[in-house]
């Protein structure tokens, strides 16, 4: 079988890091480009650790593009009290030597997506939406071209980790958000629901470390550095994984439970900007518009990655 072409839409952060060292690690995937938007830092870094994580896998000929510096409407906020100040903080890896393609993030998503057969191509959007949002905005004929939007984001019995009611990628940019998962477009959502199941306990990043490869060591120091936050935030023995979540979907769908709700995403109210609001027990008559997660085999979740990284 064909490897499945996919786009990640990313801000690393080190938990995008690993969802992209897994997607580069495993051949059902063919990794077209990977887009870099502002987030859990601006942009001129996001696009850097992308850059930094590709040459870490041995792939410096993936394509990496510049996008979105900042939301649709609202401030930037970021989340250097979370990631630290490089966004990768941990290891200490090089700064990279491979090239930013010169398009346009956005420009190059339109020409690619208009260029390739309806349903053909799968987004991972892993940070905030802007990107994916105006590409959509700009040109709506790429929406048949979509096979599946699979993304990161919200939260709904857990709340939010940015706002009481908000998770970070969505609380950034709300108004990208809402034009994403109003799209029409097959969407399905991993949210604080389903991650906040995958915790990342010491002995599982020490089996990592163990691997005794750059990509090992770095991986381990990344979440060694990125867990402590949540450990201390939750008061659990072990911190979220969120992001790779999207790509062991892709890899392992049994993994996952859910099912299909309608979603919304809050626009309007200052107090609960970012809500995703997911109709889970079908109490109002709007139709299902997205795939929510809320169930996970993480010993599973956890084995694929430590398999996956071992090839690199």
């Amino acid at each position: 079988m064909a490897p499945r072409p996919i786009i990640i839409d990313t801000d690393p952060g080190q938990d995008d890091a690993i969802a992209i060292l897994l997607a580069l690690a495993s051949p059902e995937l063919d990794v077209l480009g990977i887009t870099a938007v502002a987030g859990n830092v601006p942009l001129a870094l996001t696009e850097q650790n992308a850059r930094k994580v590709c040459e870490l896998a041995g792939r410096a000929e993936t394509n990496v593009f510049a996008g979105c510096a900042r939301p649709m409407l609202r401030p930037l906020v970021t989340a250097e009290n979370v990631h630290g100040r490089t966004g990768l903080d941990g290891p200490d890896l090089p700064a990279p030597t491979m090239p930013l393609r010169d398009r346009h993030a956005v420009d190059w998503l339109v020409e690619t997506l208009m260029a390739a057969p309806d349903g053909e191509i799968t987004l991972c959007p892993i940070g905030p939406l802007t990107n994916i949002a105006t590409a959509i905005v700009r040109e709506p004929r790429i929406l048949p071209k979509i096979r599946e939007i699979v993304l990161m984001g919200g939260g709904f019995f857990e709340g939010g980790n940015t706002t009481p009611t908000a998770e970070f990628n969505i609380y950034v940019d709300p108004h990208a958000a809402h034009v994403v998962i109003d799209s029409g477009v097959k969407l399905t959502m991993m949210p604080l629901d389903v991650t906040h199941r995958a915790l990342m306990r010491h002995d599982w990043i020490e089996r990592i470390d163990r691997l005794g490869t750059p990509v090992g060591k770095a991986a381990a120091a990344m979440m060694s550095f990125y867990e402590r936050f949540d450990m201390e935030k939750y008061g659990e023995a072990g911190g979220p994984l969120h992001d790779p979540c999207v790509i062991a979907y892709l890899l392992r769908p049994e993994l996952f439970q859910g099912k299909d709700c309608n979603v919304v995403v809050e626009t309007g109210s200052e107090l609960t900007m970012g809500m995703t609001v997911v109709d889970w027990w079908d109490v109002t008559d709007r139709p299902a518009n997205c795939r929510v997660m809320n169930r996970i085999d993480a010993d599973g979740f956890f084995g694929l990655i430590l398999e996956r990284l071992g090839r690199l």
